[in-house]
């Protein structure tokens, strides 16, 4: 919903009805209330709203001035902050005294003001609210939007049950008329991140206040997956962005100029540009279901010499920050000697860009499936990236190099993929308690760590029509160096939305600390003293911690989580920085 507000009422949004992962859909515990803040800075770039010609924001340029003893909560800020950075022209920037600002705090509940006060507002994200979509929630709020359920026209898509409305909750369900909000013409959205789901702030716990005119779009609303695509849509249109803050790129090779890359010269083949066709000749954005379309880029190393090379080089990119992450599906069907090669070619100082760097190197196997692979870049200068295509044995290749589906951002790759197969199978052949576990994976500070995948649930599970997904610490060969326990860090699971523009990805993703607070000590000391022998890993695995409904097998369905029948899980294990950031000028801890 994309309505905003240029007059504020003075009226809080309201707390979100469902945290997800938490099954309390009417209440949210208070908890204990702490004065906890980060202070951001609203500047930049003057927009005028659509209605009643008022500022509404600048764009967002954000700070911190922390009082906020929440290492989760502040983490998903800056995440959020990211995904802002990433799919619209929306910044965040350190507060340094403007009068306009977002005062992040830890009170009771999930709330915003809608719209910019002028004067620094208050933005709650209080116990059980530290979840990337319900930040994206608060904080669209606080650019201007109201609830998709507010819109003028919204009788003709939803029905209202006033009756079954907690008391003193109505406003969250108020329309509103066409000279107070605009739609910025756009349609109606039930994926919406602004959509409530069926029963939120219900009396009755069997009785929803929301229902779909639709019966099948009520398992849509309230998704807190992401922002949606009209979401964005909507932002971009709000605050006039032509370009996303931070740089990006993607390429699906579905037109024919395979988005500006360019033959290598000095080669001794070419990449072909291919359209889906045979079995095994299929693209990975569209798997081949479309006839017409879907298309790969592909290195034929069937003929040709030994050591034979195709190079295929990006456009020339100018990036804005040091590091890069360059995320792509492939697959070698060839010889397990063929390999694929990712180089940069860098500006040599003098403005050409011709030096190469070789960064990391896949070779050939017996699977030939689609794979995903991230490759961190480093670069400072303007700089191409290559695909280098290397032929091995001439006479044992019967196949080629497939790439597709390329993104490159600027942000950090996942520290560990878990690629998991025919997902399909496995839902329709395991039972409540079936349980999977990932390969030991190893932080940037050397913990080891895994992921357990439940696909029904544990054996006693409320929820057998949800995916249960946790982590634990795993024994590793930095242990004895290692501090123990490990305390104040982030644990973060991500399902990933395969699909291939960025922007429009809706991955599922839950975080949490290692607080003694919150969780036991014990589960995050050294796993050999702890934990219990997995012989899988050659290693001890300690307890689970995690989300008995992390993603609901519908959602899987609904979107790109299982495409080609691959279920993707990327994890990562790290030291939170305002754990052992230190004070510096413009970034002030309060105690």
């Amino acid at each position: 919903l994309s309505l905003l507000l240029l007059r504020e009422t003075g009226l809080a949004a309201g707390e979100l009805s469902q945290v997800p992962g938490v099954m309390t859909s009417r209440r949210r515990r208070s908890g204990e209330l702490r004065i906890t803040t980060l202070r951001y800075s609203i500047m930049h770039v003057q927009h005028i709203a659509y209605l009643h010609k008022q500022v509404i924001y600048n764009i967002l340029k954000v700070l911190f001035e922390i009082y906020f003893p929440d290492l989760n909560a502040k983490g998903v800020i800056l995440e959020v902050f990211e995904m802002f950075r990433l799919k619209s022209c929306v910044d965040f920037k350190p507060y340094e005294g403007e009068s306009t600002y977002i005062r992040f705090q830890k009170a009771n509940g999930c709330w915003s003001m809608v719209g910019d006060r002028q004067t620094g507002q208050n933005l709650s994200i209080g116990e059980r609210c530290d979840h990337k979509a319900i930040v994206e929630h608060e904080l669209l709020h606080a650019m201007g939007f109201y609830h998709e359920q507010s819109r003028t026209d919204r009788d003709d898509y939803v029905n209202i049950w006033w009756d079954e409305i907690l008391p003193g909750q109505s406003h969250n369900f108020v329309k509103y008329n066409a000279t107070f909000i605009s739609d910025l013409n756009t349609p109606y959205d039930y994926e919406s991140v602004m959509h409530y789901e069926p029963f939120s702030f219900n009396k009755n716990e069997s009785a929803p206040t929301i229902t779909a005119k639709i019966p099948a779009f009520n398992d849509i609303i309230g998704q807190r997956l992401d922002f949606s695509t009209v979401d964005l849509e909507r932002l971009n249109r709000m605050y006039n962005c032509s370009k996303s803050t931070l740089s990006h790129c993607q390429c699906a090779f579905e037109f024919a100029n395979i988005c500006g890359m360019v033959q290598g010269t000095g080669d001794d083949a070419d990449w072909v540009h291919k359209k889906s066709s045979l079995a095994g000749q299929e693209d990975h954005t569209l798997l081949g279901r479309c006839k017409d379309a879907g298309s790969f880029m592909y290195f034929n190393t069937s003929s040709g010499q030994a050591d034979d090379m195709a190079l295929l080089e990006s456009r020339i990119l100018y990036p804005k920050r040091t590091q890069q992450c360059l995320q792509f599906f492939y697959k070698i069907s060839g010889s397990p000697s063929d390999k694929l090669v990712i180089w940069v070619r860098k500006d040599n100082g003098s403005g050409t860009v011709n030096t190469l760097v070789k960064v990391k190197t896949f070779q050939g196997d017996s699977d030939h499936n689609w794979k995903i692979a991230h490759v961190t870049l480093n670069v400072q200068e303007k700089f191409r990236y290559v695909f280098q295509g290397l032929r091995g044995s001439h006479s044992s290749s019967s196949g080629g190099i497939f790439i597709d589906d390329v993104t490159l951002t600027e942000t950090p790759c996942p520290s560990a993929v878990w690629l998991i197969r025919n997902f399909t199978h496995i839902l329709q052949t395991s039972v409540s308690g079936s349980v999977m576990r990932s390969p030991r994976f190893y932080s940037p500070e050397g913990y080891g760590y895994g992921i357990t995948l439940y696909p029904h649930g544990t054996s006693n599970s409320y929820f057998p029509d949800y995916a249960r997904i946790s982590f634990h610490l795993c024994s590793g060969e930095n242990d004895d160096v290692l501090q123990w326990p490990a305390e104040n860090r982030r644990a973060i699971i991500t399902v990933l939305d395969q699909h291939p523009d960025i922007r429009n990805r809706m991955s599922s993703s839950r975080s949490f600390t290692t607080d003694k607070n919150k969780n036991d000590t014990s589960m995050w000391d050294k796993p050999s003293v702890v934990g219990t022998f997995d012989p899988s890993c050659n290693c001890n695995r300690s307890l689970d911690w995690g989300w008995s409904n992390f993603i609901s097998h519908k959602q899987l369905r609904q979107r790109n989580f299982l495409k080609n029948d691959d279920l993707i899980i990327f994890a990562e294990f790290k030291a939170s920085i305002f754990s052992i950031i230190t004070p510096a000028p413009n970034f002030r801890l309060m105690a």
